[in-house]
């Protein structure tokens, strides 16, 4: 019975030199890795549901610009712009509001930021007012206005325009009053 049992083990070739008559006529390739080296371009902070909008640098909006995605913008916006992540490439310019969840700003925005992330980095200047949860500034980045720390900063509250800070301890300024005229009623009641 155990000789009717095969192996399933290769069999040695009988003939050791046909193997190495088919070796010579094969030309191995050596195998190459090709690796580019590409400079590392900022991301938005979280995963991205789809294709970037892209404003290339050609380009010049003036208007309000809403985005159902991550977009990245590249050339000028004159306008409001609303994004769900948003990079603000080197070279850009936004002249307007911002609001997203994320944004990273390697140009240059004039006017008020309402992002949960804010990112400053690559030498990107901001001139106006961020409204965050978390913010970072690199050290050649330039901000120039005030930032406030705020639960839910892409909700704008009713009544409040956005390119106009709003605080809640502001308050209402205090007539200035003729100094001479007091000085004058104080030394009435004194003689």
């Amino acid at each position: 019975m155990l000789s009717s049992f095969k192996s399933k083990a290769p069999q040695p070739d009988k003939n050791p030199t046909a193997n190495a008559d088919e070796l010579v006529g094969r030309v191995v390739q050596p195998s190459r890795t090709v690796v580019e080296q590409v400079a590392p371009r900022p991301e938005p902070t979280t995963t991205k549901s789809g294709p970037d909008s892209c404003i290339g640098p050609g380009m010049s909006i003036v208007g309000n610009i809403e985005c159902n995605g991550p977009a990245e913008i590249f050339g000028r916006i004159e306008g409001e712009l609303r994004a769900s992540d948003l990079l603000i490439g080197d070279g850009a310019k936004i002249d307007g509001s911002v609001i997203a969840q994320n944004v990273t700003v390697c140009g240059h925005v004039t006017g008020t930021i309402r992002a949960v992330r804010v990112k400053l980095q690559n030498g990107g200047a901001v001139e106006g007012d961020i409204f965050h949860r978390s913010l970072s500034i690199d050290e050649n980045s330039l901000f120039e206005g005030s930032s406030r720390r705020v639960e839910n900063p892409t909700e704008i509250p009713s009544g409040i325009d956005a390119n106009v800070p709003q605080t809640k301890d502001m308050q209402s300024p205090t007539p200035m009053s003729n100094v001479d005229a007091d000085l004058k009623r104080v030394e009435s009641a004194l003689n």
